[in-house]
């Protein structure tokens, strides 16, 4: 037996000594989740004594997280747009980063007319489709992916969102594959990473799909064939957001420049790194031009 104090403290130190960031908090969340109660109670409880049967399964989970094992995995869930979305190995764990995306799409970029039709493409957990559905009401959005794994953990979160499958339409498709619809938003954070530089990932997103990382060798792969294939797929006034990589909004909102596109324009994430791009369809050509 040890006072939860006592536990908590050491706890942080096993970490830490691991390589784990932000240890304290890190063992703050595991206490909590297997106390049942929330972070911030653990202070009123600092001198309680942990019983046998509540320190062993925190072994447990102390030991994988020490071992690179995400939090959002051991906990099982993570807050995302005021929602607790269902978050494993089948797809990358929702950030902050993404959050903020689809606080830009629904605070600026769609503020005075929500989209009647969104494309959620690479939804992996769904945070980002799931999200715009439950604030745009009227909407209906259809979440893609490769994965079928990452649609079956998607569909789970909608059920447990209570979002009706009749506004939201799953769809297993390498990208525009199997797409025949029309979007007046597809919103997509694909996977942006260079092929080499995989190996230098912590090992907390290594735990995360190969697919939903490698972008290719230059990293752009992926971006490039959404360029390319999507503005068939978008209506005239048509909006594309996608998450980038620290260092490609230049050299994307040249490609999406080249191929036509309009209004581009980027936005920074909460660390002040250009992470997103914004554009409007290209016009497109009639057969008699």
């Amino acid at each position: 037996m040890k006072l939860l104090l006592e536990t908590l403290t050491s706890g942080a130190d096993y970490l830490a000594k691991r390589g784990v960031e932000d240890a304290r908090l890190n063992m703050e969340h595991l206490l909590a989740h297997v106390l049942q109660c929330r972070r911030l109670d653990l202070y009123l409880r600092f001198d309680v004594t942990l019983q046998e049967a509540e320190l062993a399964p925190l072994r447990g989970l102390l030991k994988r997280r020490g071992e690179g094992e995400p939090l959002q995995h051991l906990l099982g869930t993570v807050e995302f747009y005021d929602s607790e979305f269902v978050s494993d190995h089948r797809a990358l764990v929702p950030r902050p980063e993404t959050e903020h995306l689809v606080h830009l799409l629904v605070d600026k970029f769609c503020k005075g007319a929500p989209p009647a039709r969104v494309l959620d493409m690479g939804t992996g957990t769904g945070c980002i489709g799931l999200s715009l559905a439950k604030k745009w009401a009227q909407a209906e959005v259809t979440l893609a992916d490769i994965s079928e794994d990452a649609l079956e953990l998607a569909r789970l979160n909608a059920e447990r969102l209570k979002l009706s499958s009749q506004r939201c339409r799953f769809l297993r498709s390498d990208l525009f594959e199997k797409i025949t619809s029309e979007f007046d938003l597809i919103v997509s954070n694909p996977p942006y990473i260079p092929s080499g530089e995989l190996a230098a990932l912590s090992r907390e997103v290594k735990r995360d799909p190969l697919t939903a990382l490698d972008g290719g060798a230059s990293g752009l792969e992926i971006i490039d064939r959404l360029i390319l294939e999507c503005p068939q797929h978008l209506s005239a006034e048509g909006l594309i957001a996608m998450e980038l990589h620290y260092d490609q909004a230049t050299t994307v909102s040249e490609h999406l420049q080249k191929q036509g596109f309009r209004s581009i324009e980027t936005a920074r994430d909460l660390a002040g790194i250009e992470r997103f791009v914004f554009a409007r369809r290209p016009e497109l050509k009639t057969e008699t031009e």
